[in-house]
């Protein structure tokens, strides 16, 4: 796998949560990090307000704010990538 940028690292958690029911075992697996490296991630995340536990349930919900993130970072690399048949900075999501 590629090195990823902590940017690219928080959208794959948040894409992670937003699909639902995520705990933190099930977004350490979709976002290929190490529990270490969750538990670092979703602290930080949560103190952002991207995401937050719900303890009830026990799993991770996307908020409001991580979702605007979300389609922004979507509407970047959208806009990065158009129209560049070479590959030059393609950028997958």
């Amino acid at each position: 796998m590629k090195n990823r940028s902590r940017f690219e690292i928080v959208f794959m958690i948040l894409d992670a949560v937003r699909q639902g029911d995520a705990t933190r075992t099930k977004i350490m697996y979709k976002a290929y990090l190490s529990y270490m490296q969750v538990k670092e991630y979703v602290s930080h995340m949560e103190q952002s307000a991207l995401i937050q536990y719900e303890a009830g349930t026990q799993v991770y919900k996307i908020t409001d704010r991580g979702r605007k993130l979300m389609h922004l970072y979507e509407e970047i690399v959208e806009m990065v990538s158009s129209g560049q048949e070479d590959g030059f900075l393609k950028v997958q999501v």
